[in-house]
């Protein structure tokens, strides 16, 4: 009986690589040590901790004309699954343009006093200031320090819609300070879930010595 392509999926062989805790370029360099020991179609999951390595391993994936999909397992754990469809072997592999540096950060301050963006409906100015924060993490070089206080403050804590973008802009070496002040009066003291409180003065501080200030 002949197997159905959902069969032969299942059937096909998972090669996990754990490089959780190593430095660029080493997941790299196991994942083509796996791909080259790969005899049969299969998956290969590369297990990292940190979004340089995933984006390395997506060019590496990508310059191989091999589908790949990532996975965020937990704060700190990536998963990057590439579908093998044909042995590699000994044929050359498409080495990627590595970045093993986080990106230098912009001499520029981006200052949020809301959660939500323009003036009209405040539905559509949440999901405009979200979309705004997605797009800061995203910028090839990222801002200096992003400075949140009074509505904004609401961004940094349990529950916002952006923490995720917010926590790859700090893992990329972004400053995060929300104000002291405006989150004891929401009464999110303690629920600020991503970077450090700040006060007024050090916000002056801030924002009188960027080259630039950016207010959504």
């Amino acid at each position: 009986m002949r197997k159905t392509a959902s069969a032969e999926k299942e059937d096909e062989p998972m090669i996990v690589v754990n490089a959780l805790g190593e430095q660029c370029p080493i997941p790299v360099v196991k994942a083509t040590r796996a791909l080259r020991e790969m005899t049969e179609p299969g998956t290969l999951e590369i297990l990292v901790d940190n979004e340089t390595a995933v984006q390395n391993l997506l060019r590496m994936a990508a310059g191989n004309h091999l589908t790949a999909v990532t996975e965020k397992r937990g704060e700190k754990e990536f998963a990057v699954r590439m579908e093998v469809t044909a042995p590699v072997g000994d044929a050359p592999i498409e080495e990627p343009e590595m970045a093993c540096t986080v990106p230098a950060a912009g001499d520029f301050v981006v200052a949020v006093d809301t959660d939500a963006m323009g003036r009209g409906s405040e539905e559509l100015g949440k999901t405009l200031m979200k979309g705004f924060l997605f797009a800061v993490s995203q910028l090839p070089v990222p801002p200096k320090t992003m400075l949140f206080y009074n509505g904004g403050a609401k961004l940094t804590t349990e529950g916002s819609a952006s923490l995720e973008d917010l926590k790859k802009l700090e893992e990329q070496g972004v400053e995060i300070l929300t104000c002291g002040t405006c989150l004891n009066y929401y009464g999110l003291t303690e629920r600020l879930a991503v970077g450090s409180v700040t006060n007024m003065y050090s916000i002056v501080e801030k924002l009188a010595g960027a080259g630039k200030v950016v207010k959504p």
